[in-house]
């Protein structure tokens, strides 16, 4: 990299490059108004509503057409509304620090300033010392910079990027060494990020060559991620469009019937063809998807004043079904950052008491303090310190000074310029306050400098961090090592670790605490300046002094707990994904109660294929045990699964796998037959890269879990997107990709969205069920009328369309949320037993009832085929001429017609208060006063119309007189309809058979336990119901209940700890891994 590449391109190589690599850009073009229009008029539902309209306006049926084409335009501008809004918040933020002025080197030494979209991998970047907006990803060669990398990290902490080691200036270093985004993540400036100050030195300028450029970039993949995500499948859309073609079928019979009938009867072909396609609009009702939209539009209001914004509208539906949450861990569930627990020193290989604080005056001079004061990562930016908050903790808990070469005096110098740290003033009086404004200061007799004179970052793969300082006016050196206890306490000599070392620590972490070691030694005097720049850490980190641990807490957020407790409560499993440490990341599992405190953690630490060894996964406890208990740890064994214990994903586990992303990385690529069942029980996934998090809400979904994901960072979009329902806590990067944003960055938000989730998803199921049966009663009721050539009056459709069903859909689906989160969820899709049984039943009620009204009114002493001269009411004969000078031309006046259309108004009533229920997903109906006032006043209207006719109203709705006795009759069969309806529902559907038959979400009783899915209370009565309703015991649809079943009798499942798990290559036969466990 250094040899080859650092001279810069010259014009015309950097020009061919363009022309290969392209433009360095990454667009989002915001698609024209009229090309969204398109796409969205060309839904198969506008189709039809279109043709449905042409239809209606043939028939001068103008009124409801009018008002499906009003309902269809706002539905239209509001989705185009929402789409173009997305487009350009995406492009906005895209936009908004993509294209800058950038300077390069060229291959002849010159300097030229271009645009970042003429930048070609290659290309030397000078990066300007105010900082910029990285418009690609580079590789720093010189100098070195202070990068925020909260666009793909999520942790909005400023990291230290060096330049990349020489290997021609350093003989340890490999020559031959490859260049890798991963392993050389510390030289690497990423797209997106922003640098906020570079440091350079003796005048020379701060480089970096250009190694990705637009889409290829990490920024660039996030977008893609966000742009083009795997669809999302729902059962309910998928099962609505399945019920739509029944309902087709139902309509191409009713069309075939209506034509036979119509040319046995000679009636023209005109009418034949539009009452024939009228019969098709009737079944499919146009009005569906409106209707449809009513619940989830409520939805979407609540859940704005709860402070959940919702960019994506359907997806609040999906949200009701979701029985796994993925939560990232910093900022979401604790606060930002650590805080400082204590210290406990160690003297003469003991270890002292802990201590609150360490800034005493007897200790400033201690190794201890000095470790704390120079081994961190901190640096000044605008005059205020910042690094990373453990660090940050850390320092400020010692009230050290940390000072920083000025760019001048960097200038001046060569690149050994220090930075210092230096104590503070000190208190006179122990007695008195550190805080203390008015407390008497005094100065330390002789000026206690530390200069760091070469830093090693934090490496995560050594979990750890030295440093190597120089004590001002002393000759000698010393080296500083901060990091794991147990990887400190290796490079320590073993009589400075104290003999209950493990005990200790032991104790913290068990507690949640974040433990951190130090180790010290003094270099010796012939180790000078120059050579401490070119040493390699190995030769430092050994042969150290334990000093001592330093104890941190990451608290979580108040809310945190209680949410978990709501989210456990109602079977939600719940998993961690974060970009932070394994080891917090479990301790902050465990004191949220994540992971509950009986359980055990084993740890899945993958290694990839290397020097011609296999993959292989090592297996261990989390736990730290004491030294003297390690043997025993083989003989623990992991308590396993009952076999009464339930199938669901939410049943009490006793282990929990924990991995980070680069075990998660090695086990996805050479172990996919293990994947599915570790992430059956994976609860911890810490390290986790920005696309591993996408890959994992990918592979929890492969196994039918409905998955969530609550995060705060951009490093979440592409989780956020992908997820099912994914819930932003920041309005920053990540609302652009999260279909809801939390106004208050709480993780409150979850149960909140879940229970507004189910109740859209059940006002769903009652609106669709309800306009099911809508299509159904009106269809059987115009092909009855058919039969004797007759039809409603568009009058007629037209009080039912728009007085009876609109007002009743969109009033039905404001019930709000039930207040609790329960343990029982919402059938998934329309195709289920009980909602099955629910819809056929009312069908067969009301198709029996409207069949009775139509027979008995015909077998009435009065009944007469109706003619203008019929006079069945006996009215004085001025009044009946007077209402003969219309003529009929479809034959709308008949007994007949009356009769069915007061019985068929009642019928929609019946069966919207029988469909509109409320506990446990929503608040009762009783208590969504719209819904009650409008069914009161349509109940009492059409009472009205048919027990008391006025000639105006009958002659408007083209309805004739019957005899007062015959509205009598139809008032009983009304109140027989729905006293049958509301038991067959309530009685035989809600009681008798959910509980026995179809309660496959049944709650955990007294003693949390929860029942296989067709398990009943009265063993006989299920067995008989079962037979009757064909019901056989059927393996788990879900994968994940399946695979847990296949695992309750595994008896190699779990690992056993301190075991190996290898992964042979695929045969030549078929591609499956052998796996062999090694103990």
């Amino acid at each position: 990299m250094h040899t080859e590449h650092s001279t810069g391109l010259s014009k015309e190589l950097h020009d061919y490059r363009k022309l290969f690599y392209g433009i360095n850009e990454i667009s989002v073009k915001v698609p024209s108004v009229f090309k969204l229009l398109i796409k969205e008029v060309l839904n198969p539902f506008y189709i039809f509503q279109l043709f449905s309209v042409i239809l209606w306006s043939t028939d001068e049926y103008y009124y409801y057409a009018s008002a499906i084409v009003f309902m269809s335009v706002i539905s239209i501008i509001s989705s185009l509304y929402t789409i173009k809004k997305q487009y350009i918040m995406l492009h906005d933020m895209v936009a908004a620090h993509s294209i800058v002025r950038v300077t390069v080197c060229r291959a002849n030494q010159e300097v030229e300033e271009i645009m970042s979209t003429d930048l070609v991998p290659g290309d030397i970047m000078l990066i300007p010392p105010n900082g910029t907006i990285m418009p690609c990803d580079a590789i720093l060669i010189s100098g070195t910079c202070i990068v925020n990398e909260s666009m793909l990290t999520g942790e909005s902490v400023p990291v230290t990027k060096t330049n990349l080691p020489d290997p021609s200036t350093n003989s340890r270093e490999l020559e031959d060494e490859i260049y890798n985004t991963e392993v050389h993540k510390r030289h690497t400036l990423f797209c997106g990020t922003n640098v906020i100050q570079t440091r350079y030195y003796a005048g020379e300028p701060v480089k970096a060559i250009i190694v990705r450029t637009g889409f290829s970039t990490s920024k660039g993949q996030l977008i893609r991620s966000i742009l083009y995500p795997k669809p999302t499948d729902f059962k309910l859309y998928r099962d609505a469009y399945l019920f739509l073609l029944c309902l087709v079928g139902v309509a191409g019979i009713g069309f075939l019937y209506t034509v036979v009938n119509s040319i046995l009867n000679e009636v023209p072909a005109g009418i034949i063809v539009i009452e024939s396609l009228d019969i098709i609009t009737i079944t499919v009702p146009p009005a569906l998807p409106a209707a449809m939209t009513a619940g989830i539009v409520y939805a979407q209001r609540r859940l704005r004043k709860l402070g959940i914004f919702c960019i994506s509208p359907q997806r609040i539906n999906i949200c009701g079904q979701l029985n796994l949450i993925c939560f990232d861990k910093t900022g979401t569930l604790t606060e930002d950052g650590l805080d400082l627990w204590g210290i406990q020193r160690v003297e003469n290989t003991r270890f002292l008491l802990s201590e609150e604080k360490a800034c005493s005056e007897s200790l400033v001079k201690s190794q201890f303090v000095a470790c704390m004061a120079t081994c961190h990562s901190l640096t000044k930016i605008d005059g205020v310190l910042s690094g990373d908050p453990l660090d940050l903790k850390m320092f400020e808990a010692i009230g050290w000074i940390l000072e920083e070469a000025t760019e001048e005096e960097t200038a001046l110098h060569n690149k050994i310029m220090p930075t210092v740290v230096k104590p503070p003033k000190q208190p006179a009086t122990e007695h008195k306050p550190a805080d203390s404004e008015e407390m008497e200061l005094f100065e330390l007799q002789t000026s206690y400098e530390i200069g760091i004179v070469r830093q090693f970052p934090f490496s995560s793969a050594l979990q750890r961090m030295a440093v190597v300082a120089k004590v001002l006016g002393e000759k000698r050196m010393d080296s500083y090592v901060k990091g794991a206890p147990e990887v400190v306490a290796c490079l320590c000599r073993s009589e400075t670790v104290p003999s209950d070392f493990s005990v200790v620590l032991e104790d913290y972490t068990k507690q949640g605490y974040r433990v951190i070691a130090l180790a010290h030694r003094k270099l010796e005097s012939k180790i000078a300046w120059h050579k401490v720049q070119n040493i390699s850490r190995d030769a430092l980190e050994n042969n150290m002094t334990f000093l001592g641990l330093i104890i941190m807490q990451n608290k979580l957020k108040p809310e945190t707990p209680a949410v978990l407790d709501d989210l456990r409560k109602a079977n939600i499993r719940m998993v961690m994904v974060t970009g932070d440490n394994m080891l917090t990341a479990i301790s902050v599992a465990r004191d949220c109660e994540m992971i509950l405190p009986h359980d055990k953690v084993i740890v899945a630490e993958a290694l990839p294929p290397k020097d011609g060894q296999a993959a292989k996964i090592n297996w261990h406890y989390a736990d730290s045990m004491p030294r003297s208990n390690l043997n025993a740890i083989n003989q623990e064994v992991i308590p396993m699964k009952s076999l009464n214990d339930s199938l669901e994903e939410n049943q009490i586990i006793d282990y929990h796998f924990a991995m980070n992303g680069k075990s998660f990385a090695v086990i996805m690529e050479h172990f996919q037959d293990l994947l599915p069942k570790l992430v059956l029980h994976g609860t911890v996934f810490a390290r986790m890269a920005p696309d591993q998090k996408t890959q994992l809400v990918e592979e929890l979904q492969n196994v039918d879990y409905y998955v969530g994901m609550c995060g705060d960072g951009a490093n979440d979009c592409g989780a956020l997107k992908r997820a099912h329902g994914g819930i932003s806590l920041s309005e920053l990067e990540a609302s652009v990709a999260s279909p809801f944003t939390s106004r208050t960055p709480s993780i409150t938000c979850v149960p909140n969205l879940i229970r507004e989730g189910r109740a859209a998803l059940i006002t769903s199921f009652c609106v669709f069920k309800f306009m099911a049966l809508y299509s159904i009663i009106q269809y059987f009721t115009v092909t009855l009328l058919y039969s004797i050539l007759s039809n409603l009056g568009d009058f007629q459709f037209l009080f039912v369309d728009l007085a009876i069903i609109l007002v009743v859909v969109f009033t039905m689906s404001l019930n709000p949320a039930w207040k609790e989160l329960v343990a029982q969820r919402p059938p998934s899709g329309l195709i289920s037993g009980a909602l099955l049984f629910s819809v056929l039943s009312q069908i067969i009620i009301c198709i029996a009832f409207q069949t009775m009204a139509f027979m008995f009114v015909k077998q009435e002493p009065w009944y007469e085929v109706w003619t203008p001269n019929s006079n069945a009411c006996n009215v004085s004969m001025d009044d009946h001429h007077g209402n003969n000078t219309e003529h009929d031309d479809h034959n709308i006046k008949n007994y007949e017609n009356t009769t069915l259309f007061f019985v068929s108004s009642f019928q929609y009533l019946i069966v919207a208060v029988v469909f509109s229920k409320g506990k446990p997903f929503r608040q009762p109906s009783y208590k969504n006063y719209l819904f009650v006032i409008s069914v009161l006043a349509l109940y009492a209207l059409i009472l009205f119309f048919m027990l008391y006719p006025i000639q105006s109203i009958d002659k408007f709705f083209e309805l004739v007189c019957v005899p007062f006795n015959w509205r009598l009759v139809m008032l009983f069969i009304i109140i027989g309809n729905a006293l049958t309806s509301v038991f067959v529902e309530t009685i035989v559907l809600d009681i008798i058979l959910w509980k026995l038959v179809f309660n496959r979400d049944k709650q955990r009783d007294s003693h949390m336990v929860t029942h296989p899915p067709q398990e009943a209370n009265d063993v006989w009565g299920t067995r008989l119901l079962s037979f009757l309703c064909f019901c056989k015991k059927k393996i788990p649809k879900a994968k994940y209940m399946h695979l847990a079943q296949e695992l309750m009798v595994d008896p190699d499942w779990p690992p056993k700890p301190r075991t190996t798990t290898e992964a042979k290559p695929p045969t030549l036969e078929n591609g499956s891994y052998q796996i062999v466990t090694i103990t």
